[in-house]
This record gives structure tokens, sequence and C-alpha cells, in this order.
């Protein structure tokens, strides 16, 4: 967790009270802090079993205004941040035969929608995710997807628009429609109630599968998953069909 002793001091304190929790300092966009982690992790238990990348920023706005610095701090969270804890964590994995890294995606990883582009940095995730999961699968660490759609969390409530604000104004009306979407979505929330415990369920579930069953994408959307879902199933016939025919095939058992 971050800002242990800061922000999220009552958090930490509250978690502290289970005697089968440990606490540590760790932000995702701090490469020495993600190493620390897991070697601390790994002189207290000796194993690391499993890992979630939770960790995810939502920028939402007019694509154009976001500034090549915003693009940076987006893909720092989204992108490099659970690549640093995979490849802190691999090694010891691989070493042992054994593991399962779940990486929190996003619906808006299989599609682009407008207006949340930067957000898609999460597409970013998809990708390299996808290829390594059968690049680790053969040793015996299971590396997946998980693609929630939209719940009510606190992540809406920590969106941020592009810094050249000035630049959205070349828009016109179409400059309103971001704002057209939030209020969507909350209506969306007070009416369908999606309830965020999914999310967690399936989590479970990937932990408790066995190794070597667990699929790479598992997606947890009750308003648009069958899309998605759709989307995952014909993109993996013709993954299959290209790595069998740059003879990889063997991947793919």
């Amino acid at each position: 967790m971050r800002a242990t002793n800061g922000r999220n001091a009552d958090k930490a304190a509250a978690l502290m009270q289970h005697n089968n929790i440990k606490l540590l300092e760790l932000d995702v966009t701090d490469s020495a802090a993600v190493v620390a982690a897991v070697a601390t992790i790994l002189q207290l238990e000796r194993r690391i079993d499993a890992v979630v990348n939770n960790a995810g920023v939502y920028p939402t706005g007019i694509t154009e205004s976001f500034t090549e610095e915003d693009l940076r701090q987006a893909q720092d969270v989204n992108v490099s941040g659970p690549w640093r804890v995979m490849r802190a964590v691999l090694p010891s994995m691989r070493q042992r035969g054994a593991g399962l890294i779940i990486n929190i995606s996003s619906t808006a990883g299989r599609f682009s929608p407008p207006f949340i582009a930067l957000y898609s940095t999460k597409y970013a995730l998809e990708g390299f995710v996808e290829g390594l999961h059968y690049e680790v699968r053969p040793l015996g660490v299971n590396v997946v997807l998980l693609q929630p759609g939209a719940f009510p969390t606190e992540i809406f409530g920590k969106t941020w628009s592009g810094s050249d604000a000035a630049l959205a104004a070349g828009y016109g009306t179409q400059a309103e429609v971001p704002a057209q979407i939030e209020s969507g979505i909350r209506h969306m929330f007070e009416a369908l109630k999606p309830n965020p415990q999914l999310v967690a369920d399936a989590v479970l579930k990937l932990l408790e599968l066995p190794q070597g069953q667990r699929p790479l994408r598992t997606v947890v959307d009750p308003v648009t998953g069958a899309i998605i879902e759709a989307a995952n199933q014909q993109v993996g016939h013709q993954y299959r069909q290209f790595l069998t025919a740059f003879g990889m095939q063997a991947l793919l058992n």
C-alpha cells in the first residue's frame, strides 16, 4: 500500500488488525520500492504463490488534450507498474515451477472507447500479458488477465483530464461528451447496481483453479460482458491459428 504513514494510515491500521495480514509500503511507479517489497516477502515467507496487479488510473476527456507527460503518467501506473511487479516476482516463481499473477485489466483493454483512450493503456497491458502468458505457462507459472466492466469503486472519484484544457475548446459541443458519459455511468450504477464483489469473487476463483487450467482472460461485466466475451473468443481462435502457423503450437497445450 502507498502512504501507510500518510493518507492511508487509517486503512493500514485497520488491515493490520488481522493477524494474517502484513503490510508493506509499495508504489508500483517506484522500481526500488517494488524490488524491496518482493525481497522482503521472499525473506519472510520463502515464496510468493500469487500476485494481483490492481493499481490503475482512469484519465478521461478529449484525447488530444492529454500531454506527453499525461501519457507518461498513465503508462507508468497502468502498464509499467504491473510490468515492474511481474518482473520482480517471476524469477522465484519460475524457480519453483509454480505461481499465479492476475492482472486487473478492463473491458477497455479489449476495445478503446472514445474519450477514455488514455485509459486504454490497459490495451497495452493486455498485449504484453498475452505474450507472456504463453512464454511462462510451460514453466509452471500462470499469468492471466481479469477484465472488469464499470463498477462503482473509488476510481471514478479520481478521474483526471488532459492538462491542455484550452485545446478542448476547439472541439465545440463534442467537448461536452465526456461529462455526458460520466453522467450515464452514474445513472447505470444507480439503476443496475453492479457489485464490485463480483471482481473479488473472480479473483478468488482464479486462485482456486488448478495450475494450468486458468484462462488467459476472465470477463467480469454484468452489463456489456457478452460483447467482450464474444470478442475474446473470436480473437482467441485466430490467435491460436497464428501461433500454429509460426510453429509455436506447443505453447498452446
